[in-house]
This record gives C-alpha cells, sequence and structure tokens, in this order.
C-alpha cells in the first residue's frame, strides 16, 4: 500500500515532522508554501492530508483543487483560516489541537495586565532613549484589585486562578459558568453590568460569536468604571476599537493591553500609538512549549487518522471508528442537533444533562452519541466545540452528565430524548431517525410532534388558542419567508401549543418582532442547524 503523503505548508518543529516519518508517512516540509497561495493550489492535490498554523489559508478554492485531501490538521485553537463548510462538503476532515495552549495564552494575558498596569513598553522605550522620566509613569497595584474576567471556560479559568494568586478579587460574567463551578473556583459569578461597574481591570477570554461580537461595545464602555484596564488576548471584534480609544483619550479608561484586532494582520488601528495602550502582533500562543505541544499532537492525530482512521479533536466529524460511522453516523447527527436546539433555548447556566437512549440505539456507542448531544449543547458558547472537547468543557463547567438506556420504544424502533436542567427549569426535546436515515423530532417540552430538521427554522409557543396558524402563515408571507415544513403540537385543549417551522432562508428580524408584537406568542425563536 501506498504510504499517505503529508504537506506540512507552515512551519512546524522537527519533532512533529520526525512523529510523520516514524509512523511511516510521506512528509514534505515546506514552512513558506502556505503563503503562495498559487504555488500550494498546484501542488495540493498531491496530498492525503495538510498540516498548518494559521499562515495556511485553507480556502474553498484551495479545498476544491485538494482532490486527494483526507485531512486538515491545524497545529493551535483557531481554525478560521479553513474554510471548514467547504472542507466537510469535500469529505476532509479538519482537527485542530484545542488544549496545547492554554496556559501559554492565559500567561500572556496576565503578563499584559502587569504591562498595562506599570505602564512597562513606554517606560522601557523612554529610557532606551536616554531619559529617565520616572514620575511620568505612575503604575498601580494589581493587589487587592478587582479582575473581571468575561468568559471563565479553559483559558479564562486559567486567568482566574492565576489572578487569585496574585491576590486579586475576581469576578467573572459567563452564562454557563454554574454557582457550584465558580465557588470552588474562588471567584463571584455576576452578570455583565455588575462587572463593568465595578471591574478596575478586564480580560476577555470567549470565542468571537454572534453573541460576543462588541461585547464591549460603545454603550457598554461608557458603562465602565472609570480608570478601569482592559486586556484583551481572547479574539479581535469582542471590543469596538474605536469606542475604546474615545474613552482612552477621554480618560474614562485608563489604559488597554490587546493581543488581537478586528482585522489582522493589523496594520493600523484607532488603538495604535495612544498612550499606556500596549499591543502586541497575537502572541498569546507565541511560546516555544505551546508551539511545540501542538504541533506534536497535530502529528499524531494526523498519523493516526491517516493509518488507521481514528478521528480525535475534528470539529466536523465524530469520533468513532469506521465501522461504527456507518451505523451510527445518522445517529450522532440527531444526537447533535438534539443538543443544539436545547442549547440555542438556554440561556442560562447549565448544571445537569441528561440523556435518554431508548430501544435499537441504546446498543450504540454511547460515548460518541452523548458527546454528540453535548458538542450541541455547548456550540451556542463555542462554535469550535467538538465531540472530543466538550465533555471536558462540561465537567470544567460543573454540569453534571446521566445516560440511561432502555428498550421500551413501542412506537419507535429507537429514540434519543435530550434533558438539560438549570437552577430555573428543566427542558427536553427527544427524536428519532427513520428509516430513510433523516433525523426527526418527536417531542419538545413534552409535546409530541413529528419535524423535520432544516437548516432554518422557527420555534414558537402560545396558548392554544384560534388564529395562530394564520398569523404564523401571515406573517412569513407579509415578509417573504418560504415555509418548507409546519409542525404543530399542544399539551391539551386550550393548554400550552408550540409550532416548529422549517424555512428556506434565515428568519429577518423584522419577521420574528412582527410576532412578538403580536402578544399572541410566549417565545419566538429562531434556530439554526448544520443540516
Amino acid at each position: 500500500m501506498t504510504a499517505p503523503k503529508v504537506l506540512i505548508s507552515d512551519k512546524l518543529s522537527a519533532a512533529a515532522v520526525q512523529i510523520f516519518k516514524d509512523r511511516g508517512i510521506d512528509v514534505d516540509f515546506q514552512p513558506d508554501l502556505g503563503k503562495d497561495k498559487a504555488a500550494l493550489l498546484a501542488a495540493i492535490p498531491n496530498y492525503d492530508g495538510l498540516a498548518i498554523r494559521s499562515a495556511t489559508k485553507a480556502t474553498e478554492k484551495i479545498i476544491a483543487a485538494a482532490t486527494n485531501l483526507k485531512v486538515i490538521g491545524r497545529a493551535g485553537i483557531g481554525t478560521d483560516n479553513i474554510d471548514k463548510d467547504a472542507a466537510s462538503k469535500g469529505g476532509i476532515i479538519v482537527m485542530n489541537t484545542p488544549f496545547g495552549n492554554m496556559i501559554t495564552t492565559a500567561e500572556h494575558a496576565i503578563a499584559m495586565m502587569f504591562a498595562v498596569a506599570r505602564q512597562i513598553p513606554e517606560a522601557s522605550a523612554s529610557t532606551h532613549a536616554g531619559k529617565w522620566e520616572k514620575s511620568k509613569f505612575m503604575g498601580v497595584e494589581l493587589t487587592g484589585k478587582t479582575l473581571g474576567v468575561i468568559g471563565a471556560g479553559n483559558i479564562g479559568g486559567i486567568v482566574c486562578d492565576r489572578a487569585r494568586a496574585l491576590k486579586m478579587k475576581v469576578m467573572a460574567y459567563d452564562p454557563y459558568l454554574g454557582e457550584e463551578k465558580a465557588e470552588k473556583m474562588g471567584v463571584k459569578k455576576v452578570e455583565l453590568d455588575e462587572l463593568l461597574a465595578n471591574a478596575d481591570f478586564i480580560t476577555l477570554h470567549v470565542p468571537f460569536t454572534d453573541q460576543t461580537a462588541n461585547i464591549l461595545s460603545a454603550e457598554n464602555i461608557a458603562k465602565l468604571k472609570k480608570g478601569v484596564r482592559i486586556v484583551n488576548c481572547a479574539r479581535g471584534g469582542l471590543v469596538d476599537e474605536a469606542a475604546l480609544a474615545d474613552a482612552l483619550k477621554s480618560g474614562h479608561v485608563a489604559g488597554a493591553a490587546f493581543d488581537v484586532f478586528a482585522v489582522e494582520p493589523a496594520t493600523e488601528s484607532p488603538l495604535f500609538n495612544l498612550p499606556n495602550v500596549v499591543v502586541t502582533p497575537h502572541l498569546g500562543a507565541a511560546t516555544t512549549e505551546a508551539q511545540e505541544n501542538v504541533a506534536l499532537q497535530v502529528a499524531e492525530q494526523m498519523s493516526d487518522y491517516l493509518l488507521t482512521g481514528a478521528v480525535t479533536n475534528a470539529l466536523n466529524m465524530p469520533s468513532v471508528t469506521a465501522e461504527e460511522a456507518k451505523v451510527m453516523g445518522p445517529w450522532i447527527k440527531l444526537s447533535g442537533h438534539l443538543g443544539n436546539f436545547i442549547g440555542q433555548m438556554t440561556d442560562e447556566p447549565i448544571t445537569a444533562i441528561n440523556i435518554l437512549f431508548d430501544g435499537v440505539v441504546s446498543d450504540m456507542n454511547l460515548k460518541a452519541l452523548t458527546a454528540a448531544s453535548i458538542a450541541g449543547i455547548m456550540k451556542k458558547a463555542n462554535p469550535d466545540t467538538n465531540m472530543v472537547s466538550a465533555p471536558v468543557i462540561a465537567k470544567e463547567r460543573g454540569i453534571k452528565i446521566s445516560t440511561t438506556k432502555q428498550d421500551q420504544s413501542g412506537t419507535f424502533e429507537g429514540y434519543v430524548k435530550v434533558t438539560v436542567v438549570t437552577a430555573k427549569r428543566e427542558r427536553s426535546v427527544a427524536g428519532t431517525v427513520f428509516s430513510d436515515g433523516k433525523p426527526r423530532f418527536i417531542q419538545i417540552k413534552g409535546i409530541n410532534v413529528d419535524a423535520e430538521v432544516g437548516a432554518h427554522m422557527l420555534y414558537t409557543t402560545n396558548e392554544d388558542v384560534p388564529g395562530i396558524i394564520g398569523t404564523l402563515g401571515q406573517t412569513m408571507g407579509t415578509h417573504g419567508v418560504n415555509i418548507a415544513n409546519f409542525t404543530l403540537g399542544r399539551a391539551g385543549v386550550k393548554e400550552e401549543a408550540i409550532a416548529l417551522l422549517y424555512v428556506d432562508e434565515p428568519m429577518p428580524a423584522d419577521a420574528i418582532k412582527a410576532l412578538q408584537d403580536t402578544g399572541m406568542f410566549q417565545q419566538v425563536k429562531p434556530l439554526t442547524f448544520d443540516v
């Protein structure tokens, strides 16, 4: 059998290259090829695997030309430089190494906090210039100050731990952080407005999503405590840079330290050349240890897949064997949809996830199915969550996971039911796979339905009264929304009722508002699914 061929188009350690060779992989190390789009486009058809960092852009065009490519491995966590949709359509697995640079990134955030607190870069430049401006660079201590952490997951959690060791008071805003977990971490769980009003330092550790984009907007920056210092070593686009620049100039914000920017490479920014603003060129993961760790991990993962079919840390494929995938594929898809449904519906911290497997599905690889459901739930908080990282994230957040097997189904050959528990409520949804291999929702909140899963859906709840169907249909028509499938269910006459619409395009905001303004619905929630 011909040995698999892997192209390394970015800088990777010699040890990682050697792993490929030792495993019998034909490896081609061209660390500058990723910067030459034309050369990469010409070369990529010859390879089974592509190992990259951030310089290589695996665009739709590159992927379309990669006729033999089976796996793309990203040495690091961020995969913004990979067109994951194009890779999935082409049957190419995308892997990353989500845990290799957590400590390094957290340490950089702490270093940036010290730098902006003591104005170290400016003081260094002044001293290098032969000046001795000791009185000009008056700093502040970290000890006793309040640190506001936005996002207390893997990296944010490490920052919380380090900050507490520095004798800082730590408060955290994270909708998915439970009270019990916060207590164990020694941090005070707060809402965003409380954090903005009270923090002396703020550090961000969230991914860039629709929910987190511009989380420090001009409006929220105006709510900040006077004299606050802001650190962002997470993702560009979380902070309105122009609004922050104005707040720095006015003196409302005392300083800022940024490693990431809305546009990168950042050759210009409203934050550049402002006093007491520390900027670095996305160095969060740039340590020898972290780069070595992620390089070795990606080499091991890619080798395992190309030689044995084992899948680890995949963003677009469940971690199951080739034999299992043939049978379990549709059920894994269903489990992810069920989790994603509940995840999109749940805004408060989840304390427990309970999953029931009934009938034929109870004899399958429940670990993979459970991971698929958890990953679906967690995707709202972190779109890069996968089946490998999701259970770890859930455990770190103090979420209790339980599964139950039973063989009592009469109506269906098998089904999966996912229930999440919060301090306020329990919410459940169940589904099955029909003989055509398509997942279906069969029960929501205990109400029986039969709903096909679509990429764009609308979920509503209301009292069982006349006029709901007409209102939904008329509103969709008025706003040009085409309905592909319309499912209704109710608990009983004049009791709670639900509707689930499968529509052709994302729901327009004005259509959602129009439904809300009728006063007929308790909930109007647009949903999206990766079908």
